[in-house]
């Protein structure tokens, strides 16, 4: 395991043993223990009462947070036709047919990239790079909203900080909230339309509690542990 600094051991002293915090406090926390010296990115992460190993208890989707995510999102459009114009006016960086299909087979597009739209007629010639694109999130998938004929909607929704997420292997969901600059008032506000989509994602077939766990972290910070069980936007003195 690698060593601590002493800056982050600080930090992790400063999180209550045993304490689950409400969204404000915990944001709060966060802001105060983080180490960066840059804008850092907040992330999330649910742990989910699911069996990742059947198809019918896989939690994904796509949720749009009211404040963004605090970063440009680079989209690229798969389709043909009209389409290629409205999503070019949508604001998509990268849009076209086999050119692009083509360049994301030889990887020369991948690293320039955060998202890739479809419209259907195009997911046949997709289908073949499952394995290049699945592994870094790129693949369209109709739950997520990047299978479709409204291209030029879905990429101004992913430009404004639309984010997608997906259950892991482990039955854990990760996404991005914002940056730590945000106020607490726009992360709040982020975790909850995060919190309340995943819940509302909830298979049928799950039994027993589903929110298992939630934490949020930078990239330089120890996890700040949540109380799943909070889903409302509470005061920082509700939360003593």
């Amino acid at each position: 395991m690698a060593k601590r600094s002493k800056q982050y051991r600080a930090a992790v002293d400063k999180i209550e043993e045993g304490r689950l915090y409400g969204p404000k406090a915990a944001f709060k926390l966060l802001k105060d223990i983080d180490t960066a010296n840059y804008d850092a990115t907040v992330e999330c992460t649910f742990r989910l009462g699911i069996d990742p190993r059947k198809a019918d208890q896989m939690v994904r989707g796509a949720v749009g947070l009211p404040h963004g995510i605090g970063k440009s999102v680079r989209v690229a459009v798969v389709a043909s036709g009209d389409k290629v114009t409205e999503a070019t006016e949508a604001g998509a960086d990268h849009a076209g047919g086999d050119e692009i299909v083509e360049q994301l087979s030889d990887g020369s597009l991948i690293d320039q990239i955060d998202s890739v739209i479809a419209t259907p007629d195009m997911m046949g010639k997709l289908g073949r790079l499952g394995k290049t694109l699945g592994p870094r999130g790129l693949m369209p998938n109709p739950k997520s909203g990047t299978v479709t004929m409204d291209v030029g909607k879905a990429v101004s929704e992913i430009k404004a900080g639309r984010v997608e997420y997906r259950s892991d292997r482990n039955g854990n969901v990760h996404a991005i909230l914002g940056k730590s600059s945000f106020s607490l008032e726009q992360l709040t506000d982020n975790y909850m339309a995060l919190f309340e989509e995943i819940v509302r994602q909830r298979p049928s077939a799950t039994k027993g509690r589903y929110m298992r766990t939630a934490s949020i972290s930078t990239s330089a910070s120890p996890s700040v542990p949540l109380d799943p069980s909070r889903a409302r936007d509470l005061l920082d003195d509700e939360d003593s």
